[in-house]
């Protein structure tokens, strides 16, 4: 569903000059599976999910989501995915049913597709107590279930999710990390960047760790894990990242 070939991203910065935040990345990413995007802060994740959401623009290389081009057809992209990203907000003065309705008539859905997502998502992330509450008057963690079921009112077949358990509680955590099960049975394509690799473990079909925004590896947790000598993926992860050539530089996220 997602493939990513010989991706570039420079951007300039006034002290450093051209900085390549993404050098040569290349992966892809199929249906019915979890595809993890692993590595430190600065590492190109971002950066990456960005260019697959058509929100920045490749220097070189090309991504297709679903046969469309990010470039050439970016229209056809975001009406097949679901984006979250850390910074996905909620305007404050509409309550989370609200929320879901907006984004889903933005989603061109009709009322009925959007009173049925409503309820669905209402009851799929437990927010049934709060729904017709402002959101302005929720916690961090409320707000971010929010956040995810205006990301997936459209029901979309590929979910680009980024950081998507940072800040949250463990309850909550656990919501978001049963749906993405969930999704992966129902034959999406997932893909989850996080740092936190416990998380990863038990959740990807598939991972690649970049750093200095070029991979150092990709396969499965057992194959990395084999190929390291690792007991595990936060093992295996610090092995390569510490065998990587050269020491490199801070990269942008």
């Amino acid at each position: 569903m997602i493939r990513v070939h010989e991706l570039r991203k420079v951007f300039h910065d006034r002290k450093r000059g051209e900085v390549a935040a993404v050098d040569g990345l290349s992966f892809e990413a199929p249906a019915g599976a979890v595809f993890g995007l692993l590595g430190p802060n600065g590492a190109g994740k971002t950066t990456t999910l960005r260019i697959l959401s058509t929100i920045f623009q490749p220097t070189s290389g090309r991504v297709t989501v679903l046969g469309h081009d990010v470039v050439r057809e970016p229209h056809l992209v975001r009406q097949s995915i679901g984006f979250l990203s850390g910074d996905t907000g909620v305007y404050e003065r509409l309550t989370p049913r609200e929320m879901i309705g907006y984004f889903g008539a933005l989603y061109g859905l009709a009322p009925a597709a959007i009173r049925e997502r409503q309820e669905s998502l209402i009851r799929e992330f437990e927010m049934e107590h709060y729904a017709d509450t402002t959101c302005g008057k929720l916690s961090t963690g409320m707000k971010k279930k929010v956040s995810i079921a205006r990301a997936l009112v459209h029901d979309p077949k590929v979910i680009i999710l980024d950081e998507p358990t940072s800040g949250l509680d463990i309850l909550i955590s656990r919501v978001l990390v049963d749906y993405v099960k969930r999704a992966k049975e129902a034959g999406k394509c997932v893909v989850y960047s996080t740092h936190v690799m416990a998380e990863a473990e038990k959740l990807c079909d598939r991972v690649a760790i970049i750093a200095d925004g070029t991979k150092l590896a990709e396969g499965t947790v057992e194959e990395l894990k084999a190929r390291t000598g690792s007991p595990d993926l936060e093992d295996a992860f610090f092995r390569l990242f510490d065998a990587r050539p050269g020491s490199g530089e801070a990269r942008p996220a």
